[in-house]
């Protein structure tokens, strides 16, 4: 069970190390410095899940994502947060989060999506993958009862944006796709009062969930983890294909999507691998779709690999531009200069970033300052 103490101590996590928690700026965790005046509660919800169906001869299919879970009575699905009683299937998380954080949009990472705005980022316990690199691992992987909840409905959470001037809402830091009702039923809410949703992802979800979601998101970061199916069934737990398969309906849809890789020493980190991911981001979302390389550091189970070295980093980067993608961005290395926004016109610095500040903005709206040239992205 994770104590009040931690929760607190953890409502800044998603950051990408511990090392870097330090250059989260005070306003943002000033946000909910008051965290102990919200309720805490022990109890699950009882919320009817969408996306199952009933099984001859009893038991159900879950249909949220593509692991398609029998799950007889009494029994939850892989997530550990949906449950089976008497063959209805419930969520067990709706309105109750376990992390609760404003952050700036530049954390998730969004670089084109309202730049110097920030996101209130909640998250639910579980996953429906089990990551090896997990960075939050403590809320991702525990079931619900393990962990300090808050009693947040979608109405305290737009209303907390709203009070605070928070334009966003970030849903983030374990898989949002496992607390869907939740999600949906804010970010529809929140569109209805003009909050804004962002979806931070693995992009593990079924294609009919995610159809009927888009209408109700602004913005979808995809946290593509390889391009290798062993990859995914090793490493991740999951499968390449209905990644893939979601990137390019999200692409098709028109919401904004920027795509997050991390680059794992001897397991991802190949020049080939690079390559390959690069032609196919050129070829199925369009080399104007942002790519964030991010630098693993040891954690969770893979604890025996090194950080990733600054080369490789800067080897990704630089096949990825020599395809054709416009905006391909290193992370975990701060003071890079791959951190910042160039545009492809006239090759002059658009957005200057150091961490999660920005030092220089050099657009008019959606244009370049300096040669006029429209950058993709909402700005």
């Amino acid at each position: 069970m994770i104590s009040r103490r931690s929760f607190i101590r953890c409502i800044g996590c998603g950051a990408a190390v511990a090392a870097s928690q330090s250059d989260l700026l005070p306003e943002f965790l000033g946000g909910v410095q008051n965290v102990m005046a919200f309720d805490y509660t022990k109890e699950l919800s009882s919320v009817e899940a969408r996306y199952y169906k009933k099984q001859p001869g009893g038991g159900i299919e879950c249909g949220i994502c593509p692991r398609h879970c029998f799950v007889t009575d009494l029994e939850r699905g892989y997530c550990g947060a949906r449950e089976n009683r008497g063959d209805t299937y419930y969520t067990l998380v709706y309105g109750l989060s376990c992390a609760l954080n404003i952050d700036p949009i530049e954390k998730k990472p969004l670089y084109h999506f309202y730049p110097r705005t920030t996101a209130l980022s909640i998250a639910t316990a579980g996953c429906n993958v089990n990551c090896k690199f997990c960075q939050n691992w403590e809320i991702s992987q525990m079931r619900p009862e393990q962990t300090d909840n808050l009693d947040l409905s979608p109405r305290a959470l737009v209303d907390m944006c709203r009070q605070r001037r928070v334009p966003t809402i970030a849903y983030t830091y374990s898989e949002p796709v496992i607390f869907y009702e939740y999600m949906y039923d804010t970010a529809e809410l929140g569109h209805q009062h003009g909050v804004k949703s962002v979806m931070i992802t693995g992009g593990y979800i079924e294609q009919q969930p995610l159809t009927d979601l888009l209408p109700h998101l602004d913005a979808i970061k995809v946290d593509l983890k390889s391009m290798r199916e062993d990859y995914y069934r090793d490493v991740v737990g999951g499968e390449l294909k209905p990644v893939l398969d979601r990137l390019i309906e999200i692409k098709k849809a028109g919401c904004w999507l920027e795509l997050v890789y991390l680059v794992v020493p001897t397991l991802n980190d190949t020049e080939a691998e690079f390559t390959e991911l690069a032609r196919w981001v050129k070829a199925n979302l369009g080399t104007d779709t942002p790519v964030h390389f991010s630098r693993f550091f040891p954690q969770y189970l893979l604890k025996n690999l090194p950080p990733t070295p600054q080369r490789t980093l800067e080897t990704a980067h630089e096949i990825c531009v020599a395809e054709g993608l416009q905006y391909v961005y290193l992370g975990n290395l701060r003071g890079h200069r791959t951190e910042s926004t160039y545009c492809p016109g006239c090759g002059k610095i658009l957005i200057g970033r150091r961490g999660y500040n920005i030092f220089q903005y050099d657009l008019n709206g959606d244009l370049c300052k300096h040669c006029g040239k429209e950058i993709p992205g909402h700005f």
